[in-house]
Parts: C-alpha cells; sequence; structure tokens
C-alpha cells in the first residue's frame, strides 16, 4: 500500500515538472532563480487581479501580467494611471508616462508567450 502511495506521488511530481517544462522552457532561468516568478503566476492565477508583484528593491517593483493578444499593456498603462502618471508613448518595450513636467520609463520584458514582466521605479509611486 504504501509502495503504491508512493509511486503515484512520484507520477504526480514528474508530470508536474515536465508540465512547467513545457509550459515555461527556456524562460524558467532567464531571469534568474524562477522561484519568485513561479510564484506570483501560481498567485496570479489563483486571483482575480491583472497584475502581482514579484520583486521589490530599493529602486524598482517588478510585476508579472497574463500576455494577452491586443492587450497594448492596458494594465500598465491603468496601474500608471491610478497613481496619477499619464500615458505619452510606447518607444519599444517601454512606456513612457507623464506627470508634472517629470517623465519616467516603464520597462516590459516577455517572459514567456503567456506572462510578461514590467518594471517600476521606485519614484514613479512617491512622486
Amino acid at each position: 500500500m504504501l509502495k503504491k502511495l508512493f509511486k503515484i506521488l512520484m507520477i504526480v511530481l514528474v508530470l508536474s515538472i515536465g508540465f512547467l517544462i513545457i509550459r515555461f522552457g527556456s524562460a524558467l532561468t532567464q531571469e534568474g532563480n524562477p522561484i519568485p516568478i513561479l510564484t506570483s503566476i501560481a498567485k496570479l492565477e489563483l486571483s482575480n487581479r491583472d497584475y502581482q508583484l514579484v520583486t521589490e528593491t530599493s529602486n524598482e517593483s517588478t510585476y508579472i501580467s497574463q500576455n494577452v493578444a491586443d492587450s497594448d499593456y492596458l494594465v500598465i498603462k491603468q496601474f500608471m494611471e491610478d497613481h496619477g502618471w499619464g500615458f505619452k508613448e510606447q518607444l519599444g518595450s517601454g512606456l513612457v508616462f507623464v506627470k508634472d513636467n517629470e517623465t519616467r520609463l516603464i520597462e516590459t520584458r516577455l517572459y514567456s508567450k503567456h506572462y510578461f514582466l514590467w518594471s517600476v521605479p521606485r519614484m514613479n509611486l512617491a512622486s
């Protein structure tokens, strides 16, 4: 009985690891330690939120969102608008926002075909 339970647990573990590798592939290591990002993805998937905080440093906060076709980074634009910043233009993978004659650039990068990361400088929210 115990042997059978152990085999079932091992099969579930192998299938879970296989799913992660298939779903995220090479994206798992592109940002260094994948654990904070995978944890944030799980929280994002289990919530009704449009974004989830991944990491926070003294310089910036990094968030993850689902990569929805034709979203035009609406989640970032709404986030910044909620903090008083107006969208000005997109420069490549960066989004430019303005507030009181100040300009800030929000960097975005694709994590996998399903998710993208975006970094907000800490001064954006305080200014």
